[in-house]
């Protein structure tokens, strides 16, 4: 008799725990999603995808992310509220090393590719950082004297530093991360 009262109760617990598991909490049909510079943090699904704004008025254009190697620091500030810009603010804080790339640009690769479907393409311009699609890198454009627009190359934003300034980035271990 014993052991059925103990396995009807072992069973019970478990069917309780497995149901609690199920279940993150009421629903009340909202997320708290924003702009790490808000009052939520931009988050990340175990998979790594971004979470998409649950409501019209969250915005990440004007969001300052910054590049730091020591004392040595360049705020990027997020252009337009994209796909692409979401995703790029929901993979912060990250480690990246920038690289010369012919004479025009540093790059960097990223952690993964980001969601950009649905983002525009851009004329790149000197001071864009943007994300091409092909290499799924980013790039920080200082002399795009002659480049066209592409739908491969998406604006994800812009920043105030001379190529000299971000040589010093090159090869290091750079922090980039969303500035309160």
């Amino acid at each position: 008799m014993e052991k059925t009262t103990l396995a009807t109760l072992t069973a019970g617990l478990l069917s309780a725990l497995v149901l609690a598991g199920c279940s993150d909490g009421p629903d009340t049909g909202e997320t708290a999603t924003a702009p790490p510079n808000q009052s939520a943090e931009a988050t990340s699904t175990p998979s790594g995808s971004a979470s998409s704004p649950s409501s019209s008025d969250v915005r990440f254009e004007g969001t300052i992310v910054r590049l730091s190697v020591g004392a040595e620091t360049v705020d990027v500030t997020i252009g337009e509220d994209t796909p692409a810009t979401r995703d790029f603010v929901s993979m912060l804080p990250m480690t990246l090393t920038l690289e010369e790339f012919n004479g025009r640009e540093k790059i960097a690769d990223l952690p993964r590719e980001l969601e950009w479907e649905g983002s525009p393409g851009s004329d790149p311009e000197d001071g864009d950082l943007i994300f091409f699609v092909p290499w799924g890198n980013i790039g920080f454009y200082y002399d795009a004297d002659g480049i066209g627009y592409s739908d491969q190359t998406i604006h994800l934003g812009t920043y105030d530093a001379t190529e000299a300034e971000l040589a010093r980035f090159e090869g290091q271990e750079t922090r980039v991360e969303v500035v309160d």
